[in-house]
């Protein structure tokens, strides 16, 4: 797949007969006119002209009339819709390493301007995003966190091609600093903790990352419980182990849990915690308990949720039945996209009913996450799980609505809410002067039906169109 970009810093702007707006005069910008302004905090705004001044929006104004309304540099954007350049804050650069180099440009493809990577090598992520800042093409803003924080058994520790070496050790409280120096002294703009870190290391960590200002994304460790663990994060992920706090019975798995991770002294990691979640989480589900669970949620109400809704329902949704799947997988490299085909056609052969009762969970918790006020941003975990870089976001917006959101909280949780775990909501998201210029121009309006955010005419990121 090939993109081309282009910018129009080089067009003149003969503003001069704008009414109004003479500070526009000799200046280099770029007009988006007579474009319907979506965006997920400001009501929708018809026939209005978006002014894009280098890498940032300059003025968004009634759309232009007569002659200035047909220079070079004023694109005519009747009957589309702008919208801000979108997020995905869970993805894995380093899962797949064919299908490495090609991610930013499927992100931008799809109108992923920004994305959160919530795992891998720090040095590979590190080099990484500095190639593709040097790069003559533009690229998404990337933020990443490094090596996911786990245990003294690692989940992702790379005994296994399957599973790639994202995961590092910090097996006690002394380690735990050092560890989270050392990601900040190399660039590191989160710490991500996963699930077999104990809960003094769990403590450790959050404090030497308050120390050196970063932001924690984690995961509910397993000798802890969501209302335990989430209030001292920034995020949470996955909807994983919410099960179990709004057990019922919780205490008695968690104290299952806690039992089988201590009498742990030789092993995989990934099995670990694969036999807990395999032995515990249906149990929770079938647990539930409301009036528990509205105890736990109340606690979040700090912390963003960041559902993977596209990987937890994979096998429920199918994406490969959709009817743009089959050329969206033709953007993929060609090796990755036949070992995703095959591994397609397995699931299509196999007889065996996939139990769809998580799934069916985790959709069923976005609308009491809703009702208790707990922050949502969305994120895919692509590529894990059959998951198309840029394309997934738009499936996670799409089963965010299904799960109770409004388009107009779907499109907020893929613009705003990412800004507000990194405190750049100033900066980026939202379709207003000042803000960077990340845009995305639909043919259709996604307020009607958030599936048109797939309608793409192009995309913008710093102020640069990226043509598809």
């Amino acid at each position: 797949m090939h993109f081309k970009s282009f910018s129009f810093t080089s067009c003149l702007l003969a503003i001069s007969c704008l009414s109004a707006c003479t500070e526009f005069q000799n200046q280099t910008d770029l007009v988006i006119n007579n474009v319907t302004v979506v965006d997920a905090v400001s009501p929708i705004r018809v026939e209005r002209s978006v002014v894009i001044r280098d890498d940032k929006i300059f003025a968004v104004s009634p759309a232009l009339t007569g002659a200035a309304a047909t220079t070079p540099n004023v694109i005519d954007a009747s009957g589309q819709f702008l919208i801000p350049g979108l997020w995905d804050m869970h993805v894995h650069f380093l899962y797949e390493p064919k299908l490495t180099e090609q991610m930013a440009d499927l992100f931008l493809h799809y109108g992923v301007t920004s994305v959160r990577d919530t795992g891998g090598n720090l040095a590979d992520l590190a080099a990484l995003r500095e190639r593709l800042t040097e790069r003559s093409r533009p690229s998404p803003q990337i933020y990443f966190s490094g090596p996911l924080l786990d245990g003294e058994f690692v989940v992702y520790d790379g005994s296994d091609p399957a599973r790639p070496e994202l995961g590092v050790d910090v097996a006690n409280t002394s380690t735990a600093n050092a560890r989270v120096k050392q990601l900040k002294d190399a660039g590191a703009d989160l710490i991500k903790i996963y699930e077999l870190v104990q809960p003094d290391v769990y403590a450790d960590l959050v404090a030497a990352a308050r120390s050196h200002n970063l932001p924690i994304a984690s995961h509910v460790p397993l000798m802890l419980t969501a209302d335990e663990a989430g209030p001292l994060a920034d995020s949470m992920e996955h909807l994983r182990n919410i099960e179990l706090a709004c057990a019922s019975n919780w205490q008695e798995l968690l104290q299952e849990r806690r039992k089988t991770i201590s009498e742990f002294t030789e092993g995989l990691g990934y099995d670990l915690r694969r036999g807990l979640h395999s032995a515990q989480r249906l149990p929770a589900i079938a647990a539930y308990d409301e009036n528990r669970c509205n105890e736990v949620l109340d606690t979040l109400q700090a912390t963003t949720q960041v559902p993977t809704l596209r990987l937890n329902t994979v096998f429920r949704q199918q994406p490969w039945t959709r009817n743009d799947w089959p050329i969206a997988l033709t953007g993929m490299p060609n090796d990755v996209a036949q070992q995703w085909q095959s591994q397609i056609d397995l699931l299509k052969h196999n007889n065996t009913a996939p139990d769809h009762r998580f799934a069916d969970w985790s959709l069923f918790l976005i609308s009491r996450l809703l009702e208790r006020k707990v922050p949502i941003a969305a994120g895919t975990d692509t590529p894990i799980g059959l998951g198309i870089p840029g394309y997934s976001l738009h499936t996670e917006l799409e089963l965010l609505v299904t799960g109770g959101m409004t388009p107009t909280q779907a499109l907020y949780a893929a613009t705003v809410a990412p800004t507000h775990f990194f405190g750049n909501t100033d900066e980026i998201g939202q379709i207003k002067p000042g803000m960077t210029a990340d845009l995305i121009l639909l043919n259709a309006n996604p307020m009607d039906d958030i599936s048109n955010t797939r309608n793409i005419a192009a995309v913008m990121t710093r102020g640069t169109w990226i043509r598809r």
